[in-house]
């Protein structure tokens, strides 16, 4: 699990490519964004476009990084769903609770 952060204006783009699963892949999630957080980033895009797998603890990451940036007055969107990623959010009717956008532009602009 590997992520990239860059910054356009002031929102935080998170590139994320791997797994993410149970472990490394979580905390890494996890990790990354507090440290946005933590440097006073509210505006947060994770790009899963290279994300080839999440098991359920990686579902729970999200959930759990969408509430802790809620909590401190950010928010959090998703770009670039998989199919497979996509469905799993449909299932879990987690599409309900975060914003998700194909465009890197329409997400940023969404802010």
């Amino acid at each position: 699990m590997k992520i990239e952060t860059r910054t356009v204006g002031d929102v935080h783009i998170l590139d994320c490519s791997g797994k993410i699963t149970l472990g490394e892949g979580t905390m890494a999630v996890r990790n990354t964004v507090r440290d946005v957080l933590k440097n006073g980033g509210k505006k947060i895009i994770l790009n899963l476009a290279d994300v080839n797998y999440i098991d359920s603890s990686g579902i729970g990451e999200l959930v759990s990084s969408y509430t802790t940036v809620t909590n401190q007055g950010g928010k959090l969107k998703l770009l670039n769903l998989t199919k497979k990623i996509q469905e799993l959010l449909a299932i879990t009717k987690l599409l309900t609770v975060f914003s998700v956008y194909d465009s890197e532009q329409q997400a940023i602009s969404s802010f």
